[in-house]
Order: C-alpha cells, then sequence, then structure tokens
C-alpha cells in the first residue's frame, strides 16, 4: 500500500520533457485541483505525499489537530505545506483549450476565462456551485432522541448501553416488582412510552439481545453462554 501512494503521487507530480502528457486537450483536467475538480488557484503541495490542492481548498484540512491528505489519507504536517512554485510556474506556462468555446487560454487565467464564456456558463447553468467545506455553523437539532445508551427505569443510573443496562438491571434489581417502561423502546419512533413491561428483565432478554451495531461482531457462542449465564441468575432468584 505504501509502494502503490508513492506511485500516485510521483505519477501527480511527473511532467515528460517535452512537456504536459497528454496534450493540450488533457491539459486543464492534468492541472486541475482533486477537490475543487477547476484549474488551480495558488496552489499549495502537501510536504510528506507531494499531492497538490487549491490553497483555499485545503485549508479546511488545515484547521483540525490531526489533518489528513484529502486525496491518499496520509496523516501530513500542517507546516509542511509549502507554495507549489513549480506548479504555479507551469500553469503561466502553458495553454488549453477552453472547454465551452475552444479558444487556447493559459491556464493560469482559464479560471477567469471560464466565468465569462458563455458557452461554459451554459453548460453549467445546472450544476451546484462549489463551495469549500467549512466546519458547519448549523446548530445540533436538540429533538433528536439518544438511541446509544439509556438511563436504567428503577434506579436512574445513566449512559448505560443496551449490554450494560440488562446486566445492571439483573445485578440490582431482579427482584424489583415494578412495572417500567423500557427505556431502549421508547426511544424508537415506534416506541410507546407510557407502554410498562410486567416483566422488564425477561424483556430486555428477548427484545434486546444485541443491538444491530454490534451484530456482526457478536460470535453465537457468546451470544448463547451470555444467555444461559443469565437464564441460570434469573432462575436462582
Amino acid at each position: 500500500m505504501a509502494m502503490f501512494r508513492s506511485l500516485v503521487a510521483s505519477a501527480q507530480q511527473r511532467q515528460p520533457a517535452g512537456g504536459p502528457a497528454g496534450g493540450d486537450s488533457g491539459l486543464e483536467a492534468q492541472y486541475s485541483c482533486p477537490i475543487c475538480l477547476e484549474v488551480y488557484h495558488r496552489p499549495v503541495a502537501i510536504g510528506s505525499c507531494g499531492h497538490t490542492f487549491c490553497g483555499e481548498c485545503l485549508q479546511p484540512c488545515l484547521q483540525v489537530p490531526s489533518p489528513l491528505c484529502p486525496l491518499c489519507r496520509l496523516p501530513f504536517d500542517p507546516k509542511k505545506v509549502d507554495k507549489a512554485a513549480h506548479v504555479e510556474k507551469q500553469l503561466s506556462s502553458y495553454k488549453a483549450p477552453c472547454r465551452g468555446c475552444n479558444k487556447k487560454v493559459t491556464l493560469a487565467k482559464m479560471r477567469v476565462h471560464v466565468s465569462s464564456c458563455m458557452k461554459v456558463q451554459e453548460q453549467m447553468a445546472n450544476c451546484p456551485k462549489f463551495v469549500p467545506v467549512v466546519p458547519t455553523s448549523q446548530p445540533i437539532p436538540s429533538a433528536v432522541p439518544n438511541r446509544s445508551t439509556f438511563t436504567c427505569p428503577y434506579c436512574g443510573a445513566r449512559n448505560l448501553d443496551q449490554q450494560e443496562l440488562l446486566k445492571h438491571c439483573v445485578d440490582n434489581h431482579r427482584s424489583d416488582p415494578n412495572r417500567v417502561v423500557c427505556p431502549i423502546c421508547s426511544a424508537m419512533p415506534w416506541g410507546d412510552p407510557s407502554y410498562k413491561s410486567a416483566n422488564f428483565l425477561q424483556h430486555l432478554l428477548h427484545r434486546h439481545k444485541f443491538s444491530y451495531d454490534t451484530f456482526v461482531d457478536y460470535s453465537i457462542d457468546e451470544e448463547a453462554a451470555f444467555q444461559a449465564a443469565l437464564a441460570l441468575s434469573l432462575s436462582e432468584n
């Protein structure tokens, strides 16, 4: 995998002595940012992997504690992101045909030309405008129920997942005769927050043996052993 990533990085930077590979027709794609898919604007290169992006497009990645390259996902040091001077020089040297009017334009001026080319604008009329990803300012909805951790309906113990809730109730409430509302069911869209189980422990055992996200990691042998131990514990009561 490391060798593959190295080859990808070197291929991105490789340039034949006689000029860009693919001729004029592939120039715009060859010098396009992998994030915005437009010709590079103020390009910068990540030191560790060599991948190049628009300076503005890479900014959101530099705002997190442990940034990863958007292309190869390798971690990198944000202090080792430098201006890609060699790419800027090539942008000023090479010309490519506009994808709308077919006029040859210097790559460094391609963005400005495309923004005013009527044929390109007609092609892009129904395309959404690209906006670099930034941390959201939208509030987190407060009405979304928590379906990961639950509160014990007997004593109010909090932050218990399904298995912890079952173990807690077996250890502390297996002799409690009170009818209680199942906190797992009541958190679901189809749950009835007013329905009280006559035997809450048996309800947990048969209705909530495991959560969906742990199903694939929970072996049949482990499940059988757990159920046998729980049945024995309940029978001793």
